[in-house]
C-alpha cells in the first residue's frame, strides 16, 4: 500500500481507486492503480516503455471508451464526483489531453485551433467571446505576441514547438481543472522543450497537471510528485525531490540510477 503522500481529499482532484485496464481478455497494461493527484501541482508519471504510463492518461480521460473490445476496472473521481456519471463530452471540458506530437488541426487557423472544442461540441460563441478565449489561452501559453498579427494563418504554419503551446492552449481554452499531457516534449528540441517546461511550471498555479514522461532529468526539473510504474503497476508514488534522492523501492532506484534491466 503506498501511503507517503497522505494527501487530504480536499488536496486531490483527481482520486484513482483501483484503475485496471486489459486491452484484451485477461492481459493487463495496468493493474490495480490508486492514487490521489495533489491540486495546483506538477505530478510525473515514469517509467519504462510499455509499462502502462500512457494508458493511465487515456483511461482518465475515457479514451478507451472508444474501444469496445478494452476493459476498464476501478473507479476515476474528479472533484469527488465518478467520472462515469459524467458524460465524455463534459468530461474532456474538465480534464485537457495534449498527445506526444504536436497534433493543430491542418485545415484550421491559430485561432480556430484555440476555439476547436467549442466549436466540435456545436457551442457557438458572440464574436467578442471567441476573441477574449483565443486572446486568454494564447497568453496563458506565452504564444499571444508570436501569432497576434497571423491569427488567420493555418496552425502548421507555426514552429514544432509552437505547435505544441498552441494544443496546450486549445486545451486550456475550456478552463479545465487537470491538464494530461502524454510525452509533449519528445518530438522538440532543446529550446523548444524548455520553453514546454517553463510553460508548464508557471501554469500550476491554476491547473493542475499530469505528466508522462520518458525524461527523469524533466521529471526532476519540473515536477512536484512522481508516480513510477513498471508492468502495470505503480511501485512507489512520493514526492519527487525525495524519490530522486531516496527511492523507497529497490526497482525504483535502479530504474533512476540507470540499473533497470
Amino acid at each position: 500500500m503506498i501511503d507517503e503522500l497522505n494527501i487530504q481529499e480536499k488536496d486531490a482532484v483527481l482520486d484513482i481507486k483501483n484503475l485496471s485496464v486489459a486491452y484484451s481478455k485477461g492481459k493487463y497494461a495496468v493493474t490495480n492503480v490508486s492514487a490521489q493527484v495533489k491540486r495546483n501541482k506538477v505530478t510525473a508519471i515514469m517509467g519504462p516503455s510499455g509499462c502502462g504510463k500512457s494508458t493511465i492518461l487515456r483511461a482518465i480521460n475515457k479514451m478507451h471508451d472508444l474501444y469496445p473490445n478494452i476493459e476498464t476496472e476501478g473507479q476515476v473521481f474528479l472533484n469527488g464526483v465518478d467520472t462515469s456519471s459524467m458524460s465524455t463530452i463534459m468530461l474532456r471540458r474538465k480534464i485537457g489531453m495534449v498527445f506526444q506530437r504536436p497534433n493543430p488541426f491542418p485545415t484550421m487557423s491559430i485561432s480556430d485551433n484555440v476555439i476547436a472544442g467549442y466549436k466540435l461540441n456545436g457551442i457557438k460563441l458572440k464574436k467578442f467571446e471567441r476573441e477574449e478565449i483565443v486572446k486568454k489561452s494564447l497568453q496563458d501559453v506565452t504564444l499571444w505576441e508570436e501569432v497576434k498579427d497571423s491569427l488567420n494563418k493555418k496552425g502548421t504554419f507555426l514552429s514544432g514547438g509552437q505547435q505544441q503551446r498552441l494544443c496546450i492552449a486549445r486545451a486550456l481554452a475550456f478552463q479545465p481543472d487537470v491538464i494530461l499531457l502524454d510525452e509533449p516534449t519528445s518530438a522538440l528540441d532543446p529550446v523548444a522543450t524548455k520553453k514546454i517546461e517553463e510553460l508548464l511550471i508557471a501554469l500550476k498555479e491554476h491547473y493542475t497537471i499530469l505528466l508522462v514522461t520518458h525524461n527523469m532529468s524533466q521529471a526532476a526539473r519540473i515536477s512536484d510528485y512522481s508516480m513510477f510504474m513498471y508492468l502495470g503497476e505503480l511501485v512507489e508514488y512520493g514526492k519527487s525531490k525525495e524519490m530522486f534522492i531516496n527511492p523507497k523501492d529497490k526497482r525504483t532506484d535502479e530504474y533512476l540510477t540507470g540499473k533497470f534491466s
